[in-house]
């Protein structure tokens, strides 16, 4: 499914989003808040965008883009190319519940709209605190629905109606964006992501709502 819609995926993350992710993508680098340059992971990487915002943020860090679909990483690389940071990136195919790095091999993870479509969310979050230093910090991009009675009520009428029908059609298949609309509807409210965090071993998790609760940026630590 991911591979299928590689090619329209930074299309419709513009336009569904009303351009508002390239804010959330550089809200979320800063609080991987480093004080040193050093190694981050972007997991479930895509198409890079994410590593593209990382991989210019200061400190200057390397940044290791992961993700499973091939597809997306093959468009991740020129992007690297053009966005003048491919000295400071690099690109592994690999599953995030099964990470092909060491134990305490980053001093940051960040995941941009992923964490929704891990089979197991637990072992994910393990996998990321077993791949964290000590004192390494995970960012999590994702989704949240707003709790507004005008605003949330608009909110899910385009999740629910517009969106699916835009991007299915401009992607060319049919189900990918439903699919997105689905998981965005079952994903756990910001408390309760909190506490799976606390309950996979982090130290500490918290989050702030962007844009009316659109969309959270999580925090969580890995104790020293």
């Amino acid at each position: 499914m991911f591979g299928a819609i590689a090619k329209t995926y930074d299309l419709l993350n513009r336009l569904l989003s009303l351009g508002f992710d390239v804010r959330w993508r550089r809200l979320a680098v800063r609080e991987v808040a480093m004080g040193e340059p050093g190694r981050i992971l972007d997991l479930c990487g895509g198409t890079g965008d994410l590593t593209v915002a990382a991989a210019r943020a200061e400190p200057a860090a390397w940044v290791v883009c992961c993700d499973f679909a091939h597809p997306m990483l093959s468009r991740a690389a020129p992007k690297f190319r053009r966005k003048g940071v491919a000295d400071r990136c690099s690109l592994v195919e690999g599953d995030g519940l099964r990470l092909p790095f060491a134990d305490d091999s980053f001093d940051a993870v960040t995941v941009g709209f992923g964490v929704r479509n891990f089979a197991d969310r637990s072992r994910g979050f393990r996998e990321i605190l077993r791949v964290l230093k000590p004192g390494g910090r995970l960012v999590i991009l994702e989704f949240s629905t707003p709790t507004g009675p005008v605003f949330g009520r608009l909110y899910r009428l385009y999740l629910n109606g517009v969106l699916p029908r835009i991007g299915d059609a401009t992607a060319g298949h049919e189900g990918p964006y439903r699919y997105l609309a689905r998981t965005i509807g079952d994903f756990p409210e910001p408390p309760a992501l909190a506490g799976l965090l606390r309950e996979s071993g982090f130290a500490a998790a918290g989050w702030k709502p962007l844009t009316g609760g659109v969309v959270c940026v999580h925090t969580a630590m890995k104790g020293l």
